[in-house]
């Protein structure tokens, strides 16, 4: 039988993490999917508002699970974390993550969730997680040199066409039938694991493991390839707006299968208590993103797609594919991954592909880094600040 006080002290995380869900989906998982889009004019504000929301749902309850249990249960060693110490986390961070909407700054909120959680595990006299702190650092740091460079590259060759136009969107978009192929699937995988496209497929062939998946990889690319060398037939243009959205939709769904750990990851040691499983949390947490899109995305969305660069369709498409690939590495290694850091260095690469550099304000990135230091820092001293308050308070 669970006791009142139980079931009172998870409602009050729980609020706490719906109300980190919010601002999420308000934030980072709500306002930067689509942001190249709506900077390239491929779709207006409000509608993208609305299908990130659902795609970020999606993604929220099928990709979900690895960013959750890491943030729940692998920043911290020793300790697990209580009711209060999760509420205080999540309260936290949320309020920095909310501050940051409303000022049209985007806070990086894998900074914040992560320094709440450090903070208030620290003040539990929890040890510190090196490994796992050396893993989210080395993803963090290489993030802007990788998803910037990547995304510069892709734009300059865009700009330059060694090759025609309409081939090069269908080599990208082999490049994207490949990164579908190996993305993993909670409900493709058996038990706690999940598997990927290529992986279930193999499967049922009759050919060796290896060989299958190598055959799955290939036709998936072909086949995007087609789709796109297809579509940009009669107008390229068209195509690039097509692909666009597409990339557009596959970064909003990652951002659900990474960003909901961020908001659901503390509940974890207090779901068991319970008896909730994961899928329920995830279900929860991905509801809150949904309501965060659509009822405070759209003011983050045109921050960052009119201020930080002013976006074409080639060089959004070269901003939006750096950003899924890190978004699902993140996902797959379960590692809690800012996406305003993600796009926001993607969309600087492929906007110093222009000569005129791309209309990047210098002045509101450095204001935007600063914001992310001081979000972690100040995640961290407040979080431990708030707890041993309250533990010098109650004893």
């Amino acid at each position: 039988m669970v006791e009142i006080a139980t079931l009172l002290t998870f409602a009050i995380a729980a609020l706490a993490s719906l109300f980190m869900a919010w601002a999420i989906g308000a934030g980072s998982s709500g306002s930067t999917p689509f942001a190249p889009a709506v900077g390239a004019n491929a779709i207006s504000v409000m509608r993208a508002g609305f299908l990130v929301g659902l795609l970020g749902f999606a993604g929220a309850v099928l990709q979900g699970a690895n960013v959750s249990e890491a943030v729940g249960t692998e920043l911290i060693d020793g300790v697990v974390l209580s009711p209060a110490a999760a509420t205080i986390a999540l309260t936290i961070a949320a309020v920095l993550v909310a501050i940051g909407v409303f000022a049209g700054y985007p806070i990086a909120t894998a900074f914040t969730v992560t320094g709440s959680v450090i903070g208030v595990g620290l003040a539990m006299n929890g040890d510190p997680a090196w490994l796992k702190y050396r893993e989210i650092a080395t993803l963090w740091i290489l993030t802007p040199f990788v998803g910037g460079g990547l995304a510069y590259t892709i734009a300059r060759t865009l700009r330059d066409e060694p090759l025609s136009e309409r081939t090069l969107i269908a080599m990208l978009a082999g490049v994207i039938g490949v990164l579908i192929a190996h993305i993993e699937f909670a409900l493709l995988g058996s038990g706690d694991e999940g598997a990927s496209i290529s992986q279930a497929v193999s499967e049922l062939l009759p050919l060796s493991r290896l060989v299958g998946i190598a055959l799955v990889t290939a036709v998936l690319a072909f086949a995007w390839a087609l789709v796109f060398w297809l579509d940009t037939r009669e107008s390229i243009e068209r195509g690039e707006r097509h692909f666009l959205l597409v990339l557009g939709g596959l970064v909003a769904f990652s951002a659900g299968g990474s960003q909901v750990g961020l908001a659901i990851g503390p509940l974890i040691p207090l779901s068991g208590d319970l008896g909730l499983p994961l899928l329920a949390l995830l279900v929860g947490g991905g509801f809150g993103l949904l309501v965060g899109s659509w009822t405070g995305a759209p003011r983050m969305i045109k921050a960052i797609a009119q201020d930080y660069s002013s976006l074409g369709p080639r060089r959004s498409i070269a901003a939006l594919i750096p950003s899924f690939a890190i978004a699902q590495a993140a996902v797959l290694y379960g590692i809690p991954v800012s996406f305003n850091e993600i796009i926001v260095s993607s969309i600087i690469g492929s906007g110093y592909a222009a000569s005129t550099g791309g209309g990047v304000s210098g002045r509101k990135m450095g204001y935007t880094v600063l914001a992310w230091v001081l979000s972690l820092v100040g995640s961290v001293i407040l979080s431990f600040v708030g707890y041993a308050a309250l533990a010098w308070a109650l004893f």
